[in-house]
């Protein structure tokens, strides 16, 4: 039996991350952790006022989900975290360096359409345009997949345990 991923579920705000995580969790029978709870209350307070975070802000948040992700190594897990840059992703692999990444993708319009629809999130709509700025999709490099989300959340699940087993598991 192989050894079960560490999964980091990516994408720009909007994409379904909170969504789909716990039910690719489910799927998989390992843990879910809500990447937006590794958030310092000043990043949530700064986006919350419509301010995109910097690359210091993000680095404390990036760290605290890298040793979650550390911890889980061999036993499995999902953690939502919108991963958007390589460097940030360099980062989680430095602290896991199992660790595999689902990138959830979808036209702006689709995704902006979803975040204008949702109540109770800290992240306004008017950075859905920073985040597309700072999004680097993945590389041939890095150990992930990319899942379209159009559709609803089964599918999309679906679509992402499909892609995941047909993925290589990175070497630690």
């Amino acid at each position: 039996m192989p050894t079960p991923f560490v999964v980091v579920v990516m994408g720009v705000a909007g994409t379904g991350k909170t969504t789909i995580g716990p039910l690719l969790a489910a799927r998989l029978g390992v843990p879910y952790a809500e990447g937006d709870d590794f958030h310092p209350q000043a990043n949530i307070a700064k986006m919350t006022a419509g301010t995109p975070l910097t690359d210091d802000d993000r680095w404390p948040w990036l760290d605290a989900i890298g040793r979650w992700a550390h911890d889980r190594a061999g036993l499995g897990g999902v953690v939502s975290g919108s991963a958007l840059k390589r460097a940030y992703r360099d980062r989680l692999r430095a602290a896991a360096p199992g660790i595999v990444f689902v990138h959830l993708t979808g036209t702006r319009e689709l995704i902006e359409d979803r975040m204008s629809h949702r109540t109770g999130h800290f992240m306004p709509t008017v950075l859905l345009d920073s985040q597309f700025a700072t999004l680097q999709p993945l590389t041939a490099d890095e150990a992930g997949v990319e899942v379209d989300v159009s559709g609803d959340p089964a599918e999309i699940t679906e679509r992402a345990v499909t892609a995941l087993d047909g993925l290589t598991p990175p070497r630690m």
